[in-house]
């Protein structure tokens, strides 16, 4: 009993060491991994681009960069006086790239925004697990899913959930009054951000694309049936920017 609390003590000072080791340095990686895991599958069941096997890989890569970056100057005698932040520094730097593609850029609005943040905070906690910062990162992913998915239910209730959409309209013809729509956006207490017209005058067609704010989970069927008789129109779609 005795040989088994000493094992179990050894294992919890190489856990919480200062310094590099193998079996502190594997556990920090499959830690990383399982906590990124678990904020990439409630992006994929949103069905974001972005799902378990990247926020995985984000999370573990920045683990691995935070271990480097205490090794380094912990093997190399000659750097004991160097900056280990600097390696952090530059995956923070990096990050933006992988937000940005995250992102999808829409006229009137960009979509993946909290996917994009989702991934700055999963670096971020991989680069706390890889610091030893155990109990932080557990709490801080457990945050996020909290935000993600109890406060979207919250919004939703409150009917707080308002979304910014994209309405496109392909009609026949050249449209050039478009005041008219602005009224059965009204009708319907849809609010009407902007709009962008696109005029296509050798198959004499016109492309409108409203951006709406309006409520996550609502029946847009009424609205297109008023918005369809406007002016004759071939095709309309409905898009979400978030």
């Amino acid at each position: 009993m005795k040989d088994m609390w000493e094992f179990v003590e050894m294992i919890y000072r190489d856990l919480n060491s200062l310094e590099v080791t193998l079996g502190n340095g594997v556990f920090r990686l499959v830690l990383s991994m399982l906590l990124g895991a678990l904020v990439g599958a409630e992006r994929k069941r949103k069905g974001q681009i972005a799902g378990v096997r990247t926020f995985a890989l984000i999370s573990m890569g920045a683990c691995l960069a935070m271990l480097l970056s205490i090794y380094v100057p912990q093997v190399y005698l000659g750097l004991k006086n160097g900056d280990p932040g600097r390696i952090a520094a530059q995956v923070i730097t990096g990050v933006g790239f992988l937000g940005g593609g995250a992102m999808i850029h829409m006229k009137g609005g960009v979509r993946g925004l909290t996917t994009g943040a989702g991934i700055w905070m999963t670096v971020a906690i991989g680069m706390a697990v890889g610091v030893g910062m155990y109990w932080c990162s557990i709490i801080a992913t457990a945050l996020i899913l909290v935000i993600l998915v109890i406060f979207e239910r919250v919004e939703q209730r409150r009917n707080m959930g308002q979304e910014s959409r994209t309405v496109t309209l392909k009609i026949n013809g050249i449209v050039s009054d478009v005041e008219v729509y602005r009224g059965v956006f009204e009708d319907h207490r849809v609010h009407l951000s902007t709009f962008f017209i696109k005029y296509d005058y050798e198959d004499d067609k016109t492309e409108i694309q409203f951006v709406i704010l309006a409520p996550s989970h609502r029946d847009y069927l009424p609205l297109f049936n008023d918005l369809r008789v406007v002016n004759p129109t071939s095709e309309l779609t409905l898009s979400s920017l978030e």
